[in-house]
């Protein structure tokens, strides 16, 4: 029968058609009819008829032998290849075809399979083409589906020969020249089964091939090729996803499609941690975006892809089972996610992701991922961390409690029955975990928080004491007691982790102390903290110094009076040099060091203003931001930092932005308070006249820092105040709470005393010349000579509460004992205390003379007391003599600093929500308005300080009105935030804040003489919060005024004034007053009624010589009922019970308010309660609180010691 043509071109398509299918049954007889009806296409037929041999021989093979088909020694035997006889044959048609050549180029990958498939690799890669001539073809767009299988099959046998022979470059290469056009053909064809295998595993050949090479270090991930192999997998996988089961083994006997997607991720993982270059060559996604968010969506996708595949093919684990793989995909996951949302990176790198939305995506994979594990302490840790990282704080420490009794179980477990448990944190791990919960609840929480972080110390401390101590080689020796080793999991712990787990500790005992109730042990935990810190420094652990621990040690030495010591561990932190890691910069920012060392240049100003070295002190406050170099790198560009009527004619988009831009709200408002103390000092130095020109400052690096949300400082009408209920209280004249005393050169004007004419005030000129020597840039606005609205003072108040602060200093009476000396405010030669020099820092840019000087003589004090409780624990002075044995010079022993290092367990970034931010930034502004307030009432200019009182009102009131609208199941966890309680991570509460406000009025009351408003300012602050300090010494002073009758109450009812202008009643020579009560002699009424306070001893002076008994004495005491009563409106003094329950009601306030946490050194409360003692004949009490109060100012600086951190002693 003669060749039909139409049927040989029918039976062609047919051929191709099943070979492209991998219907190799179908080939044989395709091929006979081929060679039936188109007698042309002999290579061809012979061809596929080769092709069909080599399939049916490697099926049987592998069903026989179940090995990949890729191994080395698995091969073919000529014996079982009956095809291997038509091998010259088949050589002989290839250099006769000339007409087809892609006819020719099948049949020579054919020939190059068949030698590949018997063993011979040399041969076969010398006789495989390297690609199909393009000569010999009008255009590679028509070439038929099975010619490209075949150019991929000839990619892959070559670079496999290649490989066998070690030459795994020259493999990768071929591999990459292979790319572009198997690119090409995914894009323009359809995806038939023989391509989508040999394209499959062409690109898994190429993965793992690469990815060994990377292992091995023989290509880089920093090349701009080194992804091409997976980007090239993860395109194809996109393409063929309709056609291709998702996992599972994509080659009989190969790796599973999701080892593919692992080292995918595994790589850009690498590039990420390592912060390598990012490879750009065969980009999956558009190139517009800038280079970090590339990686980070390109993470995402191959993060979601091996995810699903994962958790699709892994099952819930049998008992004797674990889920290594998922528990190394969640560390991968977190170590990503750490970096991601860390300081390093920015939200803009994200794209249009932000850090709390991926740290929620990352929350859900790791509840999707603790679905297929059965109690996973890696993944409850994860979830604890993320949990927290989204201020879900009562669900993350709920979930830690889940942790830490797991790992209890498994470890007593483990010891029980000395099985490894390889799902089971290693002992390092859970001390860090337990360190991180423990940073956690002494940073964001309250009372409650600080209790369980002492209990979790007490837990740590006994971990620690079970691990053993520190070897020489920087691991952990562990010895049971019976003389055996522990498992394996406690078999070493780093140096670094036994520091962290002390400092840890130390964190926790000195949060309890600031909180506990409990006054008599408050002493014995600080000393525990210190030596806990102490133990976190030693040398026999590291000699790492964790600039955390450095601060809190510093702060509590600082809290103790232990200035000296304080100073020099602040110095040789600031001289230490920061570890070179670029790790470090990449999780914790750029100058990640001078970042954690604002707070210690804070802390180390307040510590120079207790030693009145208050030059200095400004120009520390300097430093804080002068260890940045340049402005710019804190602050962006010059212009960015003006006043907001410039910025807002400034607001380019191309700006360049500066730190400030990229730190979270704690950072910055510890920026602040460095500004506020500098104004602090400068009050003190200058004046509160240049205090308040200077005031403006705040405003403007307020609306730097957050936004210009805050409400325009200038021409303020301030809100109408609310009249306040007058109370059944007491009412005083204002008395300074350190009495009658000579306050500072700056006082606030003229000051009265105890009702007597004013006195000559000796206030400070105001003049241009007096200027701090390099003191803080501050510039004036307008400085003025007199107050817009000023009154002469009417009050009793003998200075400010800055005053007040150094007041005990000034003082220099007969009585007192020998101190250092001060110095004023112009630097002084440099002289040595103790035997040796103050801290004096060489610093690039700075001079050490400029910011550290010399005393003369050092704070005697700079010891701990015996007790900071009570005058119980009071040091008492020597009998004989007034003097004290001189102090010892700084304790740094056990203590080394060699390098400035995070130790680890750092607090991740927390992401609040933007309520919670608002209700932080409105609680600072609120405290920048007080400040100024207090400026502005010191400098006698009281309508500006009631409009600045009046624009914290209006902010307070705003929160307020916004608390009520908030529903009631919105929101994350942040504790049971309400109008008492502030909650997790909370500034103040509202009533606090209320507090702050009406104290404020208070004192501006008082210092417009005013002294019953004040008295209701006060007890209008202890209504909003009862425990406020500096309300409890206003109101109680006043009290203590109002037993020793220093001014005249105001009467309680107006005088009768009858229609005629006479009281005479009509008819009569009396008076109303006389009708209604007869005259009688308050003096015997006086007389007859005890003297003894309530609970506090009757006063009993010595050296009062006992009168005779008068007449009137002699005479019965008329019974009580009997007694004259005085007219209200004819009163001049109030009667002597409510003078006792006055006196009696200040010591209650004052004695609990000095067993409290915020109350235990404030020395305003202890010599308030001096008084107290004093009124109530106890004078040796008073003696010793008055010594113990001297120690206090003798410590203390221009501002409370917990203003230097926002976060209390965690950095």
């Amino acid at each position: 029968m003669a060749p039909n043509p139409v049927k040989g071109k029918n039976y062609l398509d047919q051929l191709d058609n099943a070979r492209c299918e991998g219907n190799w049954d179908a080939v044989p007889e395709l091929v006979r009819k081929v060679r039936k009806h188109a007698p042309s296409r002999a290579c061809l037929a012979l061809t596929a008829e080769t092709e069909h041999g080599i399939v049916t021989a490697t099926k049987s093979q592998q069903s026989s032998t179940a090995r990949p088909s890729t191994a080395k020694s698995d091969r073919i035997s000529p014996q079982d290849l009956e095809v291997v006889s038509q091998l010259p044959k088949l050589e002989e048609l290839v250099e006769e075809e000339q007409t087809y050549a892609e006819d020719r180029f099948q049949a020579q990958v054919s020939a190059g399979w068949l030698l590949w498939v018997t063993g011979e690799y040399d041969i076969a890669y010398a006789r495989l083409p390297e690609t199909l001539d393009e000569t010999t073809v009008e255009t590679l767009d028509n070439l038929s589906e099975w010619t490209r299988v075949c150019i991929i099959k000839s990619a892959y046998l070559r670079a496999n020969c290649l490989a066998r022979q070690s030459k795994e470059a020259q493999a990768l290469g071929v591999f990459e020249a292979t790319i572009p056009p198997v690119t090409h053909t995914w894009n323009n064809h359809g995806s038939r089964k023989e391509l989508r295998y040999w394209t499959e595993l062409l690109l898994t050949e190429y993965c793992m091939l690469s990815n060994g090479c990377h292992a091995q270090g023989q290509v880089s991930l920093e090349e701009g090729n080194s992804l091409a192999c997976f980007r090239s997998w993860a395109r194809w996988w996109d393409i063929s996803r309709g056609s291709t089961i998702s996992g599972g083994y994509g080659l009989q006997g190969s790796v599973p499609r999701r080892r593919i997607w692992f080292d995918y991720f595994q790589a850009l993982t690498t590039i990420l941690q390592q912060d390598l270059a990012y490879p750009t060559a065969y980009p999956t996604l558009s190139t517009e975006d800038t280079l970090r968010c590339q990686l980070w969506l390109e993470l995402s996708q191959v993060q979601n892809a091996y995810e699903n595949l994962l958790l699709s093919e892994t099952s819930f684990p049998r008992a004797d089972e674990d889920r290594e793989e998922v528990e190394v995909f969640v560390q991968m996951l977190m170590q990503n996610w750490t970096i991601l949302t860390g300081r390093g990176w920015k939200d803009q790198d994200l794209g249009s992701d932000t850090k709390a939305g991926v740290t929620l995506s990352v929350l859900e994979t790791l509840y999707r991922a603790s679905m297929k594990t059965f109690h996973s302490t890696a993944i409850l840790r994860s979830i604890f961390t993320a949990h927290l990282a989204l201020a879900d704080f009562d669900l993350a420490f709920k979930v830690f409690d889940s942790y830490l009794e797991i790992v209890k179980k498994g470890k007593a477990r483990v010891e029980k029955t000395g099985h490894q448990e390889k799902s089971l944190d290693d002992d390092a791990t859970v001390l860090e975990t337990i360190c991180l919960c423990i940073s956690a609840l002494t940073r964001f929480g309250g009372g409650d928080a600080a209790e369980k972080a002492r209990g979790l110390a007490t837990e740590l401390e006994h971990w620690v004491e079970k691990v053993g101590p520190a070897a020489t080689n920087g691991a952990m020796q562990s010895v049971r007691e019976d003389g055996g080793g522990f498992p394996a999991t406690a078999a070493r712990v780093p140096a670094k982790t036994i520091a962290l787990a002390w400092q840890s500790i130390g964190l926790a005992q000195a949060q309890w102390a600031r909180t506990t109730f409990d006054a008599s042990a408050r002493t014995d935990v600080q000393k525990k903290a210190i030596a806990s810190l102490r133990m976190s420094l030693s040398p026999d652990i590291g000699g790492i110094a964790d600039v955390r621990g450095v601060f809190a040690l510093s702060l509590l030495l600082a809290e103790q009076r232990e200035l000296t010591t304080a100073i020099e561990l602040v110095k040789a932190a600031l001289m230490t040099k920061a570890a070179e890691d670029d790790a470090l910069v990449l999780r914790n920012g750029p100058f990640w060091k001078e970042r954690s060392l604002i707070p210690l240049w804070h802390l180390l100003s307040l510590l120079l203003s207790a030693r009145q070295e208050y030059t200095l002190a400004a120009r520390t406050c300097e430093c804080a931001f002068e260890q940045f170099k340049d402005p710019s790198v804190l602050f962006g560009r010059a212009q960015m930092y003006k006043s907001d009527h410039l910025n807002e004619v400034e607001k380019s988009h191309d700006a360049v932005k500066g730190l400030v831009d990229d730190m979270d709200d704690f950072e910055k408002e510890n920026i602040l308070e460095v500004k506020m103390t500098q104004l602090a000092i400068v009050e003190i130095v200058e004046g509160p006249r240049v205090a308040v020109n200077a005031s403006l400052e705040l405003l403007t690096l307020f609306a730097r820092l957050f936004g210009s949300s805050h409400p325009k400082q200038q021409n303020l009408a301030p809100p109408k105040t609310s009249n306040l209920p007058r109370t059944s209280g007491t009412f005083r004249s204002i008395r300074s709470a350190f009495g009658s005393r000579v306050g500072r050169a700056d006082a606030a004007g003229p000051v009265r005393h105890n009702g007597d004419k004013v006195d000559n005030n000796d206030d400070r000129p105001q003049t241009a010349t007096t200027t701090i020597t390099r003191a803080p840039t501050i510039q004036i606005h307008g400085a003025q000579t007199e107050p817009r609205s000023r009154r002469k003072s009417a009050s009793n108040e003998k200075r400010s509460e800055s005053a007040r602060r150094n007041s005990l200093r000034k003082k220099e009476p007969q009585t007192a004992r020998p101190r250092a000396s001060s110095s004023g405010p112009s630097p002084h030669s440099p002289t040595v205390i103790d035997g040796e020099p103050f801290y004096t820092p060489i610093g690039e840019g700075l001079q050490a003379s400029d910011i550290f000087a010399y005393t003369q003589g050092r704070n005697p004090l700079s010891q701990p007391s015996p007790s900071s409780n009570g005058p119980e624990y009071v040091r008492r002075p020597s009998q004989g003599s007034d003097s004290i044995p001189l102090p010892r010079g700084p304790d740094m022993s056990g203590i080394s600093m060699e390098a400035i290092e995070p130790l680890g367990a750092s607090l991740p970034l927390i992401q609040f929500e933007k309520q919670h931010e608002d209700k932080r930034r409105s609680a600072t502004l609120i405290k920048i308005w007080l400040m100024i307030a207090g400026f502005y009432r010191r400098a006698s200019m009281h309508d500006d300080a009631k409009e600045a009182v009046a624009e914290a009102q209006k902010i307070v009131q705003k929160m307020e009105a916004d608390m009520g609208k908030e529903p009631q199941d919105s929101g994350k966890s942040l504790g049971s935030s309400s109008l008492r309680d502030p909650g997790w991570a909370g500034k103040k509460s509202i009533e606090e804040l209320w507090a702050d406000v009406w104290c404020e009025i208070g004192h501006l009351s008082l210092a417009r003489g005013d002294v019953d408003a004040g008295r209701l300012g006060f007890e209008a602050a202890l209504t909003h919060y009862p425990d406020h300090p500096a309300a409890i010494v206003g109101l109680s002073n006043i009290l203590l005024d109002l037993y020793c009758e220093t001014f005249v109450p105001p009467k309680a009812f107006p005088g009768l004034n009858l229609v005629g202008g006479s009281e005479a009643m009509p008819g009569t020579d009396q008076s109303t007053a006389d009708i209604i009560s007869p005259p009688g002699k308050p003096a015997d009424l006086a007389k007859s009624l005890p003297r003894e306070p309530l609970g506090l001893g009757a006063f009993k002076n010595p050296k009062k010589q006992p009168s005779k008994p008068s007449e009137a004495d002699k005479s019965p005491t008329p019974p009580h009922h009997e007694s004259p009563l005085v007219p209200p409106y004819k009163t001049s003094s109030l009667p002597l019970l409510d003078r006792l329950a006055a006196r009696d009601r200040a010591y209650g306030l004052l004695s609990n308010l000095t067993k409290l946490g915020s109350g235990w050194n404030y020395s305003e409360a202890w010599f308030a309660l001096s008084r107290a003692y004093e009124e109530s004949g106890q004078l040796d009490k008073a003696k010793e609180v008055l010594w113990w109060c001297v120690e206090l100012e003798e410590g203390n600086g221009v501002r409370q010691w917990n203003c230097v951190n926002t976060g209390g002693y965690v950095l």
